[in-house]
């Protein structure tokens, strides 16, 4: 397969280093259902953009503080926000990743994207917890109406993870859930202390 330059790609094994036979299978067919997408202009810079804004949290901190700015109590929310933002991502960096130690599907990631490559190991996705914990805490805040704006965000964020081949498709599918659970867990603590 040839990239946009003319070169030849290097060999890409999404689900090769899998947690199981199963999870390999589920990671090779959706990195086989994006590659359809792949070289496309509106989905390759969509989701290079989401991948380097998922960086460090960064779109969630936009968010974050431009919500603030919205009311008086979404701006007391902010420092939560961005307290709990601090807590997942060691959990998950230095705890979950530590532990599971999966290797990435790709080295360098796909050449095809510029994109930062992290140091850290694959399983699961820094970026898609961030997403989950985000998104999960925000429609706490702000109701149920609001799901589909944070979910939606999120998921793109998480999706393209996969698609600039930094993570196994199941990573980013970990990384979601293990953040919806931080999450909910946040919302419990939050509301025992009267700040949901």
């Amino acid at each position: 397969m040839n990239h946009a330059g003319g070169g030849q790609l290097p060999a890409v094994t999404p689900g090769t280093e899998s947690l199981g036979t199963s999870v390999g299978h589920f990671d090779r067919a959706v990195d086989e259902a994006l590659e359809h997408l792949r070289g496309h202009a509106v989905p390759d810079r969509l989701f290079t953009l989401a991948s380097t804004l998922g960086d460090f949290s960064v779109v969630w901190h936009i968010v974050n503080v431009g919500r603030g700015l919205t009311s008086r109590r979404r701006f007391h929310q902010v420092p939560l926000l961005a307290a709990g933002l601090a807590v997942e991502s060691l959990v998950v960096n230095q705890g979950l990743k530590r532990a599971v130690k999966r290797p990435r599907p790709t080295l360098e990631g796909d050449p095809r994207y510029e994109v930062r490559r992290p140091s850290t190991s694959s399983f699961p996705s820094g970026h898609a917890s961030a997403a989950g914990f985000t998104a999960t805490v925000l429609t706490g805040w702000d109701g149920a109406r609001s799901a589909p704006l944070w979910w939606t965000i999120g998921t793109v964020v998480a999706t393209s993870r996969a698609y600039v081949r930094i993570h196994h498709a199941s990573d980013v599918v970990a990384g979601l859930a293990v953040g919806a659970t931080i999450g909910l867990g946040a919302r419990a603590v939050l509301r025992r202390f009267g700040r949901a």
